[in-house]
């Protein structure tokens, strides 16, 4: 295989292999598990090695060989840019809903489908019918270029153009997407931190950054002047570090979606499901106004048992001074009284779901979610979702971890627990991590969980 080593084709040898190597892994994976995030971050990692295999390989010497390697190079879509928003776009998607498929999505493709199958038209042309059917010679590039390959050249520009300008789009589109999601997050899990994908956000706005780089590069090169190909390679080689920051955040993003997700935009503006009694439902991110369920539709919902149910929750968190044992075992929440927008019929369900909290303390479990306490209440997760946003006043990770920083301050300041380190506390009281324990303790009450006062062993 002719490879010409030189300090520009070399340095972006490694960034090639790499992604190659990956893509392949993959696609195997998808294909044996059925995996359709692999699948897409495959694809995107297959999109970003093109642009910079072909800068590599013209570094190598392919263009200036004038055999096949130069004809390898002129039917090959090595710019698809069309391709990578929408592919981004879907990997978020499937990465974020279990049941997401491309049945109904494909089209997103379309455009990206549209120029590869041009460019397999052209190699068909060109190298089958001309040159193997009829025996004729390729007329460009010292016989290693047909007539077709030459026709591409002019779309090649506005091909890149629009290319940019779906990046943009389906770049803005997924970053509202991750607003969005969030909400889902803090509205069904109890511990959001691995499923946040912050490294594939950052990741979009480097892309979004190369973006502009590109277009930096291209103004600069049609308003003052030429580019040579020495000019555009520092671009090609940040694109190549782009294949590695793909690599890792990509495969920790679909390690972390093996929890069950069902983010759904289109269904975020749902009415709650009516008549469901089990976590089987959906989870909907922004239930509909409590209006919307009549009397008698909650009537159907509530157990009789619910009726007498009385919140064992009070609403402030106890404070025993530093030294004195405290004699309430269990943490209370600062919840908030029920809203006045809360439909009398769904009080009962409210003071059932408080009772629980106090009873069974489910906030202890680190992966508590929405649709596990819908299940244990026998109810479905749109109503207990709009019972803890509208009756408590808290999205339902607010509202559980309320209760764990109740137990963590109740633990702070236990002289039997004096002894414990702040990540033993962060366990002990149902966080997952001690980051997490800092973010949420400090986003509840102000102040650090250092800042507590504590006890002397």
């Amino acid at each position: 295989m002719l490879f010409q080593f030189s300090s520009h084709s070399g340095l972006l040898l490694p960034f090639v292999l790499w992604g190659l190597v990956l893509a392949g892994h993959l696609l195997v994976k998808a294909w044996r598990f059925g995996t359709l995030p692999d699948g897409l971050l495959a694809l995107l990692l297959l999109l970003n090695v093109l642009p910079v295999a072909q800068w590599m390989l013209g570094y190598a010497g392919w263009y200036d060989s004038h055999d096949g390697y130069s004809t390898t190079m002129f039917y090959v879509p090595w710019q698809p840019w069309l391709l990578w928003g929408p592919a981004f776009y879907l990997y978020f998607r499937s990465l974020t809903n279990q049941e997401f498929t491309l049945r109904k999505h494909w089209r997103h493709l379309l455009p990206g489908l549209v120029l590869v199958g041009l460019y397999a038209g052209a190699a068909g042309y060109d190298l089958v019918w001309s040159r193997a059917l009829h025996g004729q010679a390729l007329p460009y590039h010292y016989g290693t270029k047909g007539e077709a390959a030459n026709l591409l050249d002019y779309l090649s520009g506005p091909a890149n153009w629009l290319g940019y300008a779906l990046m943009l789009g389906y770049g803005l589109a997924t970053l509202r997407l991750f607003r969005r999601y969030r909400r889902y997050l803090d509205d069904n899990f109890s511990d959001t931190a691995r499923l946040r994908f912050r490294g594939l956000r950052d990741l979009l706005v480097a892309a979004l950054l190369g973006l502009v780089l590109w277009l930096s590069f291209d103004v600069v090169n049609r308003a003052i002047g030429p580019l040579g190909y020495g000019d555009y390679w520092y671009a090609y080689f940040a694109n190549g570090a782009l294949i590695y920051f793909l690599s890792i955040v990509g495969l920790q993003a679909n390690f972390a979606a093996i929890t069950p997700l069902r983010f759904e935009p289109e269904a975020e503006e749902a009415p709650p499901l009516a008549g469901a009694s089990g976590a089987g439902a959906t989870a909907v991110a922004a239930p509909a106004p409590a209006q919307a369920l009549t009397a008698e539709l909650a009537a159907t919902l509530v157990p009789a048992s619910a009726e007498a149910a009385v919140a064992k929750a009070p609403f402030e968190v106890p404070t025993t001074p530093p030294g004195e044992s405290p004699e309430a075992p269990a943490p209370v929440a600062k919840v908030a009284a029920p809203a006045a927008t809360l439909a009398p019929e769904l009080h009962p369900w409210r003071d059932k779901l408080l009772a629980l909290m106090a009873d069974d303390q489910p906030w202890l479990e680190p992966e508590l979610t929405l649709a596990e306490l819908a299940y244990r209440l026998r109810t479905n997760t749109s109503l207990l979702s709009h019972v803890i946003n509208t009756g408590c006043g808290q999205n339902f990770n607010d509202f559980v971890n309320s209760y764990r920083v109740a137990e963590a301050e109740r633990k702070l300041q236990d002289p039997r627990l004096a002894h414990y380190s702040l990540v033993g506390i962060a366990l002990e009281s149902g966080f997952n991590s001690k980051s997490t324990f800092n973010r949420v303790f400090k986003k509840l009450t102000g102040r650090t969980p250092g800042e507590v006062a504590r006890p002397k062993s």
